[in-house]
Formats: C-alpha cells, sequence, structure tokens
C-alpha cells in the first residue's frame, strides 16, 4: 500500500480564507467522484464556511474528559475504519488534548497517510516552527501552537492563500472572521496593516524559497543542465586576490537592478597546482559579501573552469562575474586563462561579466602554472606529446639544413633539451619517446656512417647511451616531482576546506543544515543525507537532509560513510574517489558531534524552563503564603471587630476600622495586579498599542495610589510627543513612584522629573532613600527580588519587575543610577513619536 498525498493550504494570517479554499476543493473531488470525507474541520462560526460543510460527509468527533471539561478531537479510528480516498483535517499545528493517542494533529494526520489516506489540511504561516521568534518580534504574540517545518515541506503541494491587509482588515470589521466583541481588539492589535504586511511577506518568501526547492528537485530529476531565468541569481568568481572587493560590489549593484536578485560568491579550491588564496583575504571578502546580503561557497574543483561552471548551473544562476586575468601577457602562452574559458564554455545560457580592476595584467606569481609542476591533465600531456615528437624532427630540419657542422656533442645537447621539455610537459612517457626518437636521429643524421642505423665509432654509442639515460633519469625525476606537487596541492585544498570548515564552527554555524550544505557545495553533489537507526537492525530514518532526492538508506547513495553504529552520511550524484574520504569524514565527525550538540542544547533548554517555572512557583508560593494573607488577616481582623456586638465602637474608631479595610483591599488589589501582569508578561500575551501621546497627560494619572505630599512633580508642557502604549506606560510609572515613595523616608519626596534629549524624552523618579549598590541594580528588576532588609508584607517583588516588562514591550527602557548626595534614580527613557509628513 503507498503512502497518502499531502495538499496543505498555507495562511498568509488568520481569517484569509484557507478552511474556506479547503473545503471549496473538497466539493470539486466530490464532484468528480472522489470518496471525501470531513475529518475535522472548525468553522469557528463563520456562517459563510459552515454553509460550505453543507453535502460533505462528516466523520465523528472523539470526545475525551479533561480537567472537568469535555473535548472534542478528531477520532482517527474512526477516519481509519472509513478508509476514503481523501480526508479534510483542518488546523495541521493543533495541539491535542492530554489524553489523545498523539500530541499534535500533524501526527495523526502522519498515520492517516501512512495508512495510504490522502489528506487536505490547513495551517498559518505563523504557525511554522523557524518563524516563531520572527513572528513573536512582529506581533508580539508568541505561537504556542507550531507545525515542524518539515512537515510542510514534505506534502505534495503547498498552495498559498493569500489577501490584501486592507481587504481582510475589512473582511474583519464585517464581522466575517471574530465576533463583534472581539473585532475591536484584533483590529488595534494582531490585525494591524503592518503585522499583516510582514506576515504576508513571510508567507510569500516561504513559499518561493518551497517553490525554488520544487525546481531544483524537478531539474535534478530530469537531468536538466541549462539555466532557467526565473530569477537572477548572479555567481561570484573569487580568487582571495585583492580585486574579489571591486567583484563582489559589481555583483550587488547588479542584484539591485532586478527585484529579489542573489549574490553567491564561490572560491574554487583547486587541485591543479595553482597557488592557495591569502586566508585573511577570502574572510575579509567573506564578511563583504554576507554584509551585502550575499552567501558565500567553497568548492573543490580539479579545473577552475569547469567548477564554476557547474556550480553555476547547478544553482540556476543567470549571469557570473568575473575579473580580468592578473596574468602577464607572455602567461597567455600556457593556457588562456579561467575567464576566457568560462566566457567561451559558458553557453548561450548564461551571460558573462568580466570586470577590469587594478590588479590586471600585473602578474600573480613569478612563475607561470606549467613550470610549478602541476598535475598532468590531458591538454599538458598533448602538448608534451607534440614537443617529444615533433622538437627532435624540427630539430634534426633546422641542424642539417642552417648548421651542418656543430658537432655530435651539442646536437646531443640539443636533442636533450627537447626530451627535457617534453618531461616538463608531458611526464615521462613522452620524455621516453622523445629520448628513443632522438636517439634514432642522432643515430641516423649525425653519427658515422650518416644515413645508417650503424655507429662505427664506439665512442659515439657510449655517447648516445649517455644520452638516453640522461633522458630517462630527467624524465622520471620530472614526473615524480610533478605527482608530488599535485599531492601536496590536493592536500592544500584539504587544508583550505578543513579550514573553512573550523570557521564556520567558531562563527556559529553549527546547525546540521548549515553543515550539510557546506558539504554538498564542498563535493559538488547532488543531495547529502544524515541518517539514524535505533538499533544496529533497526530502519533508517533522515535526521536531516539538503538537495533533490536524498537517499533513504545508505546502500541506496553513491557514497556512504558510516559514523559510529547508528549513523551514516548518503551522498548522492557522483562517487568520490579514495582521496577525498580525508575530507569527507572530518564532515561526517563534525555532523555528528553537531547533532549531539543540538540535541543537548534543546535538553538543556527544556531543563532551564523547567527550572524556571519551578523557581517561579516556588516563590510565588512564598508570596501567596504571606505577602497576600497579611492584609487578608488585617480585612479579617477589622470586620469580625465591626460585627462585634459586646463593643459599642465610637464613629472614630469605626472609621478607622474601616479605612484599615480599605487599606488593606487597596494592598490586595495592587498585589494581585502585579501578579497578573507578570503572568502576561510570562506568556507572551502583551501587545502594546503604541500611539502619540503627550507625557505630562499620562505622568498625574500614574500618581492616584501614593498620597499627594510624597510626590513633586515637574513635567514641562513644552516637551515632545511620544510614541508609547499609554495604559502600559501608566502602570509602570506608578510601579515606580510607589515603589520610590516606598523607600524614601519620612519628609523626603520623591521628585518626578522629565527633559527631552535628541531623540528620546527621559523621566526620571528620584528619592532620598538608602539606594541600591551597583552589584543589584539589576537584579532588582527580577520577578520576586525585595533588596535589603525590605519588610515582609511590603509587596511580593514585582513592581519593578513589571515596570520594566512594559516598557520593554512598546520600545522603552527603564534602568537604575544613583541619585547624587544618596538614595536611587530611576530613569525611564521613552522614544519621541515621529513628526507628521509635511502636508502638500
Amino acid at each position: 500500500m503507498g503512502r497518502g498525498k499531502l495538499r496543505i493550504y498555507l495562511g498568509a494570517a488568520p481569517g484569509v480564507g484557507k478552511t474556506y479554499a479547503m473545503l471549496s476543493e473538497a466539493h470539486r473531488r466530490l464532484e468528480r467522484g472522489t470518496d471525501c470525507v470531513v475529518g475535522f474541520v472548525e468553522h469557528h462560526g463563520r456562517p459563510r464556511t459552515e454553509v460550505m460543510l453543507h453535502g460533505l460527509e462528516l466523520v465523528g468527533r472523539r470526545e475525551i474528559a479533561y480537567r472537568d471539561g469535555v473535548f472534542t478531537e478528531m477520532d482517527v479510528d474512526a477516519v481509519l475504519a472509513r478508509r476514503p480516498a481523501v480526508a479534510l483535517v483542518d488546523e495541521l499545528a493543533h495541539t491535542n488534548v492530554p489524553g489523545s493517542r498523539h500530541t499534535k494533529r500533524w501526527q495523526d494526520v502522519e498515520e492517516l497517510l501512512r495508512a495510504g489516506i490522502d489528506v487536505v489540511s490547513t495551517v498559518n504561516i505563523q504557525h511554522l516552527e523557524s518563524l516563531g521568534d520572527v513572528v513573536e518580534t512582529i506581533t508580539g504574540v508568541r505561537q504556542r501552537e507550531t507545525v515542524p517545518d518539515e512537515v510542510v515541506r514534505r506534502a505534495d503541494q503547498i498552495e498559498l492563500v493569500d489577501m490584501d491587509p486592507q481587504a481582510l482588515r475589512r473582511r474583519m470589521a464585517h464581522g466575517n472572521i471574530y465576533q463583534p466583541d472581539k473585532v475591536d481588539a484584533a483590529l488595534s492589535h494582531y490585525f494591524r496593516p503592518g503585522n499583516l504586511t510582514a506576515l504576508r511577506e513571510l508567507a510569500l518568501l516561504w513559499t518561493a524559497d518551497r517553490v525554488d526547492a520544487y525546481l531544483n528537485a524537478y531539474r535534478g530529476e530530469h537531468g536538466i543542465r541549462s539555466t532557467w531565468q526565473a530569477r537572477e541569481r548572479i555567481v561570484v568568481g573569487i580568487t582571495g586576490g585583492p580585486e574579489g572587493r571591486t567583484l563582489i560590489r559589481r555583483a550587488a549593484r547588479l542584484a539591485e537592478k532586478g527585484a529579489g536578485g542573489e549574490v553567491l560568491a564561490v572560491h574554487i579550491a583547486a587541485g591543479d597546482g595553482l597557488a592557495s588564496a591569502s586566508p585573511g583575504e577570502l574572510a575579509a571578502q567573506r564578511t563583504l559579501v554576507e554584509d551585502l546580503g550575499g552567501t558565500f561557497h567553497h568548492v573543490i574543483g580539479e579545473k577552475v573552469s569547469d567548477a564554476l561552471l557547474e556550480f553555476a548551473r547547478g544553482v540556476n544562476a543567470t549571469q557570473i562575474v568575473l575579473g580580468v586575468s592578473r596574468r602577464r601577457s607572455w602567461q597567455y602562452l600556457f593556457s588562456p586563462g579561467a575567464s576566457a574559458t568560462v566566457a567561451r564554455e559558458s553557453g548561450p545560457d548564461l551571460d558573462i561579466h568580466i570586470v577590469t580592476h587594478d590588479e590586471a595584467a600585473k602578474g600573480r606569481r613569478s612563475l607561470p602554472a606549467v613550470v610549478r609542476g602541476a598535475r598532468l591533465g590531458r591538454g599538458r600531456v598533448i602538448r608534451g606529446w607534440l614537443t617529444g615528437l615533433l622538437g627532435p624532427a624540427l630539430l634534426t630540419l633546422l641542424l642539417r639544413q642552417a648548421v651542418p657542422e656543430l658537432g655530435l656533442a651539442n646536437d646531443m645537447l640539443l636533442f636533450l633539451t627537447c626530451t627535457v621539455a617534453a618531461a616538463l610537459l608531458g611526464g615521462v612517457l613522452p620524455a621516453l619517446a622523445s629520448a628513443a626518437f632522438g636517439s634514432l636521429l642522432l643515430n641516423y643524421y649525425f653519427t658515422p656512417p650518416l644515413h645508417r642505423f650503424t655507429v662505427s665509432d664506439p665512442k659515439n654509442i657510449v655517447a648516445i647511451a649517455i644520452f638516453a639515460g640522461v633522458a630517462v633519469s630527467v624524465a622520471s625525476v620530472v614526473d615524480l616531482a610533478a605527482r608530488r606537487t599535485h599531492q601536496a596541492a590536493r592536500l592544500r585544498a584539504e587544508s583550505e576546506v578543513l579550514s573553512l570548515l573550523a570557521g564556520s564552527i567558531l562563527r556559529g554555524e553549527d546547525t546540521v543544515d548549515a553543515l550539510l550544505s557546506r558539504l554538498r557545495e564542498t563535493f559538488t553533489m547532488d543531495s547529502v543525507a544524515l541518517l539514524e537507526r535505533a538499533g544496529e537492525t533497526g530502519a533508517w530514518s533522515t535526521v536531516a537532509s539538503v538537495g533533490a532526492a536524498p537517499a533513504d538508506r545508505p546502500e541506496d547513495a553513491d557514497v556512504d560513510l558510516p559514523i559510529g553504529d547508528h549513523l551514516a552520511l548518503a551522498l548522492s550524484g557522483r562517487v568520490l574517489p579514495a582521496e577525498d574520504r580525508r575530507v569527507l569524514t572530518a564532515f561526517a565527525a563534525q555532523a555528528a558531534v553537531v547533532l549531539d550538540r543540538q540535541r543537548l542544547l534543546h535538553q538543556a533548554g527544556q531543563a532551564r524552563e523547567l527550572a524556571e517555572g519551578n523557581r517561579i512557583r516556588t516563590a510565588l508560593l512564598a508570596a501567596v503564603s504571606h505577602d497576600l494573607r497579611t492584609p487578608l488577616a488585617g480585612i479579617k481582623a477589622s470586620v469580625t471587630s465591626l460585627r462585634s456586638e459586646d463593643v459599642a465602637w465610637s464613629e472614630t474608631d469605626r472609621a478607622e476600622l474601616l479605612e484599615g479595610i480599605e487599606d488593606g483591599a487597596d494592598r490586595l488589589a495592587a498585589l494581585i495586579g502585579n501578579l497578573l501582569d507578570m503572568s502576561r508578561l510570562s506568556t507572551g500575551t502583551v501587545v502594546p498599542l503604541v500611539r502619540e501621546t503627550d507625557l505630562d497627560e499620562v505622568v498625574p494619572m500614574a500618581l492616584g495610589g501614593v498620597p499627594e505630599d510624597s510626590v513633586v512633580l515637574d513635567i514641562p508642557e513644552t516637551l515632545p510627543m511620544i510614541a508609547v502604549d499609554r495604559g502600559l506606560l501608566e502602570r509602570a510609572v506608578a510601579n515606580i513612584v510607589e515603589n520610590a515613595v516606598q523607600h524614601s523616608p519620612a519628609g523626603r519626596p520623591v521628585h518626578v522629573s522629565a527633559s527631552a534629549l535628541a531623540h528620546r524624552v527621559e523621566l526620571r523618579v528620584t528619592d532620598r532613600g538608602p539606594g541600591v549598590p551597583d552589584e543589584a541594580k539589576d537584579r532588582i528588576f527580577e520577578p520576586f527580588q525585595r533588596h535589603g532588609d525590605a519588610p515582609r508584607g511590603a509587596g511580593v517583588g514585582l513592581g519593578l519587575a513589571v515596570a520594566r516588562g512594559f516598557t520593554e514591550a512598546f520600545g522603552a527602557t527603564l534602568t537604575a543610577e544613583d541619585t547624587p548626595g544618596g538614595g536611587l534614580t530611576m530613569v525611564l527613557t521613552l522614544p519621541v513619536a515621529e513628526p507628521p509628513p509635511p502636508a502638500r
């Protein structure tokens, strides 16, 4: 039985109509005769969505009792028993009620897919796990229900459901999404135009990356090597020379001209004996390209031009930017250079930009590449054979016509020169052929008797033998030197890759996906997968993979490398030579370390969350056990006294008892308010509504909870407007002032003043209390912290923590400073509102 197919409607924001689109798809399939049922769909009271359920078969839900309530979830067993062709399952990121078979709904969907049932589901972009921090930064709301990105990426079809932000807000205002009593709050918080625009951009970018993955997979499956210019991708070939920065900036300007252009800088670590690049210069160029929004790549290639073109076609690049060669004119005799070769072999699908620079034609090294003993490539071997065979023939013709009486010794030296040149170019075989051919020519044309393959003088026999021996010896030495040079070049390339690997670790690129991507680029493979199994005979599962169609088992890959007993690397694309195994082993070891580190970090994070939760619970219990009971005890005592019939209370006594009840109730309300505010901050449900306001209108409202003579207020009316959440600012100022009044000595009022500085307004709350030492200034802002000898019953230690949390929520800062002469000054720095644009 085959695995079912998954289709996902990805919503840019709540209310864009993904559930409606899913139900419309179900009706279309029913009209085509497909057996389609509703496994779980939640219409949230939206009439248009509810109407779409008419005519669809609904599978009964499972009821689960939890905490004195009964909840309904999808009945997986009922769907499996019904066995439809297609099941509709709404809200893929939903967390099931405890007691369900699986924790998350996407796990229910996985079970249906494994049973061969096709599933159509929905999810919003803010529920993707990798975007949680980004969405929280944009909206101020932390998404508790998430789905792993890989689950969505594995879907067979993904359709984006999008809507213009203003149209979505109109839909919200008409009551088509939420109930009328929730519309105003939603429009002023989560459904603000800026939030919706940012979420829309996230959805479009995520979907575009998914489209790129589909495109690359399709090109890989069909063996398409030509470039499809669906998106401008500009590859910059850098050698590590000083001209690289000019090329990178030029490529960045080209990318800016096309919307969505992408810059990829690539350095080829060649194994053909070329000198290695400067690590410092490469690091600087890497920083530059990343600062400009591009990416840096490092690839090993036997031939620079071939590796560069293969990389460019592999990433579906549309343009290549290269620099004018730094070779001197005479060096072009040995090869045309990488730039000219790339331009000649690029074909019609790649545009090549040759950029001039200050280092052009100034030379790269003191000797050309061919003299440095590079690896003997095919071109060099051909040139060696031509030199070894044509050289002696041309030399014979020259000596016979121009200088026939030069002498046998000089003739031998000239022929030996041809043999040495053949050895330098082509290695030992062309040199041996040149020595044999030269010996025959010397014997026939220059050794008496002429024009016969005989030698009359024994001395000439010795001379010719010595000539042949020297030629063979020189050829062998040159060939050995060339091979040793190739080995050194290969090791140098490997060291560059290992150095880059170590550098990426130091820079914090410690994810398995990033490491596998670098491995794939380094060896130019189609895909790389890190596989894991539970035991020696267990089934392999994919931990992480990059590229199109990664192997599911080590035996299905072109290259597999075991990592211990339970891990393996599987590379697909080509078979690597044995000498590449050293670098591959280093990548494999690092992949295992990074995987272990990721899992340990995840476990450590969970442990920290549990420890922090336990600490807060312990502090909360301590606070509730004493600080909340103290005002309750006072209220209880006063009420009991007033209810006593044995004592005739005077009006003055009765007023004092009632005042004590009122004070205790106020303290209790303040303590509970701070506890609730801290709970909101901890759960991330504080969403500020930033508006322009005057500081002199907010601060007086915050002083209602302190005695009138305990605060001296100095707020100029000429201060600029500030951009804050008025309600949160009022609560924060109230907590700061109450804390200052509580610690200020009798007869020394707290001073509240404000001033404008550049693009900010500073509010200072100054007291003359005992002050706080420097090492405790940050600690007083932590929850449940009371400094020094603060008496029990003076609060649970949340006032300043709530104040800092509220101020940071709307972009302000709260810090503590020493008051000159003794005491503590709280400095609240508020952002100034931007002036409105000038009227036309």
